[in-house]
């Protein structure tokens, strides 16, 4: 029985481990100068942002005003079946209402993950040789998304979003819970 309790103990250090490896990744902006900053994509509601997508968006925008980019990526696809617009095109239409010249917005529109997000980020960067980008999205989704940038051969620096919607405990929690879950499924579907 006493293997059990000594398994059980190192099972709550390694995820507490993790979930401490998350939140300060997350709480570190390393927004420097880069040749595209790419938006992850979230949920739309027809042509509008979700909260969440929005404040992406708003956090994109704010890196591209202070010069540390000359091109804004805006990634995802079509979120629910019917959708008129993708992630993407919602997130190009909100930078154009607020100032950004089309020629600086790139947008692909086939992604349905954070994995393919990057894909299409990563394809788009390859074809009008961008080699570093800043990547945006929740603190929370930032070591996630950092680890599939270095994966896929992005070299990239984390700006998460300092005006997160998940800001209750409820919501953090959960978020939380779900990139750990998705960095061990990661880890072992990599071993495979």
């Amino acid at each position: 029985m006493g293997w059990l309790w000594r398994l059980l103990l190192l099972l709550s250090i390694w995820l507490a481990g993790v979930s401490l490896y998350i939140v300060m990744v997350g709480e570190r902006d390393d927004a420097s100068q880069a040749d595209a900053i790419v938006v992850l994509g979230a949920a739309a509601y027809d042509a509008r942002p979700s909260p969440v997508f929005q404040e992406r968006i708003r956090h994109g925008i704010a890196l591209y005003r202070r010069g540390l980019a000359p091109v804004l990526i805006f990634t995802g696809g079509f979120g629910g079946q019917g959708a008129r617009f993708s992630e993407s095109q919602v997130a190009r239409r909100y930078a154009q209402r607020q100032g950004v010249p089309e020629r600086a917005i790139l947008i692909e529109t086939i992604s349905r993950n954070t994995r393919e997000n990057l894909r299409q980020a990563a394809a788009l960067m390859r074809l009008r040789d961008l080699r570093r980008a800043i990547v945006v999205s929740d603190p929370l989704h930032m070591a996630r998304a950092l680890r599939i940038c270095r994966e896929i051969g992005i070299e990239c620096a984390g700006s998460p979003t300092p005006t997160s919607r998940y800001r209750s405990f409820s919501t953090r929690w959960r978020f939380l819970a779900s990139e750990v879950y998705f960095f061990h499924r990661d880890l072992f579907s990599r071993s495979r």
